[in-house]
């Protein structure tokens, strides 16, 4: 197989980046307006948070999150059944060669932000914080 001759770091490419924020604009656009015919979907209000796509841009996996995360099991299952249906949506404003198959996925890292936030409050962690900044002030 080839090597990428314009990637050489582990990240995806500037297309990939470029193509999976378009589809997230896209995919956002579909949800807001209500284009699917599916009345448990249309009730719903999600976030698409990020979209990743694979290095051939056949697979878009987007990462969702319904409003307040109440229902993620219901709306992860409307997604799904809905998914071909969202994809000739989602294709309809894209210009690409192919139109990639979509993936739902929950988006986990209002979490991982929330489990960020208790550790830096802990004592035991700003103490920490705050004798390195002293430390840093001294060597000024």
């Amino acid at each position: 197989m080839a090597k990428n001759r314009f990637n050489d770091g582990p990240g995806p490419s500037q297309r990939q980046l470029r193509v999976g924020e378009t589809i997230r604009r896209a995919l956002a656009q579909v949800l807001q307006r209500g284009d699917v015919h599916d009345d448990e979907l249309g009730r719903m209000s999600i976030t698409v948070s990020e979209v990743r796509c694979s290095p051939d841009l056949k697979v878009a996996t987007a990462f969702v999150m319904p409003l307040g995360g109440q229902g993620e099991a219901a709306a992860l299952d409307a997604l799904r059944r809905n998914r071909s249906e969202l994809r000739r949506a989602v294709n309809k404003s894209l210009a690409l060669k192919f139109s990639p198959e979509l993936r739902f996925q929950l988006d986990e890292t209002f979490d991982r932000m929330d489990d960020t936030r208790r550790m830096f409050a802990d004592d035991r962690v700003r103490r920490d914080l705050e004798a390195e900044d002293d430390e840093d002030d001294a060597d000024i």
